[in-house]
């Protein structure tokens, strides 16, 4: 070989090298976070890099199928499964091709949501999607304009779907987020938002005209369960954002400390207040908002509407709501209540909170006690100024035939199972 062919030769294993150090450095994942749980508890991750995670649904016999935010590959929805019982993933299949959040299982049928549309997709006697390509349209034309376009579901005992039509609104101004921009009276949104909807789970192409607006005065919920304890809806409303656009009114600080992230139990006729009003989780009631003429101090209008079941701390975004009935967990935690918190991204000055799941029990179908943090540590680390920062962020939750609990992250699409043994 001459000199000049080597140098060739040894100039391409250069780059070659060089080209494999990179792409090894770009593809490394770090390790996993330890989760905080409780004594006995203890959680395993079955898989990492799913996608945009978002809600789950899990069989009698065990196949996972998850919602993607964003198609991957061509695949928004995930059938995950363990088939050899070592805890992580080993078969996994998709289907469908559209973005959403929502996802459930009921009666044979499996649901699942774009930001318009609700499909419904028939199951074998396995519980595997028969026609993953041609799913039923149960429910079409719902409202997407941007802003709280998620639709997470849920269903009854009689044959009904329930569908958050978020606001596409922070407060209803002339001027959405705009500082000292008035609130419009009536807020024109709540005749087709701010609410949840009603439809039929069993009847194909209803089209929105055909919905029941079951309740309102909700500006978005994402996080959403029907209580068989109670038979009865509850919700996780995200709490408005930015008072201080109000800065004669409302200091940083206290924005980022009003107002509560609310648990309603919802009625058929149900009205919560939003825009109008604002749940003060110090005072424990409804103020009137700036929007409206409030100065944190006044109540107005707002001792009319219907009052959450609880307040939460501001600006924790509540993304998933699970009413717990398996046997494997201690009694505590039995009909009691699983909330899955995203994390905030407006509480500056203050550091951001939330990237965990609480619980909080309940007893005669009302909350018992005070909340805790049941799964802690999703973000890797404790102080975050942005939600950049936080290595995971819960999103979905869903219980498993045996009870064990079981949690999706959209920012990485990991998915832990927790379970409990003495």
């Amino acid at each position: 070989m001459n000199y000049s062919a080597m140098k060739i030769c040894l100039t391409t294993a250069s780059l070659f090298l060089a080209s494999f150090l990179m792409a090894s450095d770009s593809t490394k994942i770090a390790p996993p976070v330890i989760l905080k749980l409780p004594a006995g508890f203890h959680a395993n991750m079955m898989a990492e890099n799913l996608g945009s995670a978002r809600h789950l649904a899990i069989t009698d016999n065990g196949i996972i199928y998850i919602k993607l935010n964003r198609a991957k590959g061509g695949k928004s929805i995930l059938a995950l499964k363990d088939t050899n019982g070592d805890g992580k993933i080993d078969d996994s299949s998709g289907f469908a091709n559209y973005g959403g959040t929502g996802i459930a299982l009921k009666n044979g049928y499996l649901y699942a949501t774009s930001n318009t549309t609700i499909y419904r997709y028939k199951l074998d006697a396995k519980n595997e999607v028969i026609n993953p390509a041609a799913p039923e349209i149960v429910v079409s034309g719902l409202i997407d304009r941007g802003q709280h376009n998620s639709k997470s579901i849920a269903l009854d005992n009689d044959g009904n779907i329930y569908v958050n039509i978020g606001a596409y609104s922070n407060s209803c101004q002339l001027q959405d987020r705009t500082n000292g921009s008035l609130g419009m009276d009536p807020c024109p949104i709540l005749d087709s938002a701010g609410g949840i909807w009603q439809f039929k789970a069993g009847k194909q192409n209803q089209t929105y005209g055909d919905g029941i607006r079951y309740a309102t005065g909700l500006r978005n919920v994402v996080g959403l369960d029907w209580n068989t304890n109670t038979n009865s809806l509850f919700v996780m409303q995200h709490g408005r954002d930015q008072l201080n656009m109000f800065p004669q009114l409302f200091n940083d600080e206290q924005s980022a400390n009003l107002p509560a992230e609310e648990m309603m139990e919802v009625k058929k006729g149900s009205n919560f207040g939003w825009p109008y009003c604002y749940y003060d989780p110090i005072k424990k009631k409804k103020m009137l908002s700036p929007e409206y003429g409030g100065d944190g101090q006044k109540e107005g209008r707002c001792t009319s509407f219907d009052q959450p079941v609880f307040g939460f701390p501001a600006h924790l975004a509540p993304n998933a709501l699970l009413f717990y009935t398996g046997n494997q967990f201690p009694e505590k935690y039995r009909n009691g209540a699983f909330i899955a918190f995203h994390g905030s991204w407006n509480r500056a000055p203050l550091p951001q909170k939330g990237f965990f799941v609480a619980f909080i029990p309940f007893k005669n179908g009302k909350p018992s006690g005070d909340w805790e943090i049941f799964a802690d540590n999703f973000a890797g680390t404790e102080t975050i100024s942005s939600t950049r920062q936080a290595m995971y962020r819960p999103c979905g939750l869903a219980q498993g035939p045996d009870g064990a609990l079981y949690v999706t992250d959209d920012t990485k699409g990991a998915i832990w199972k927790i379970s409990f043994s003495k």
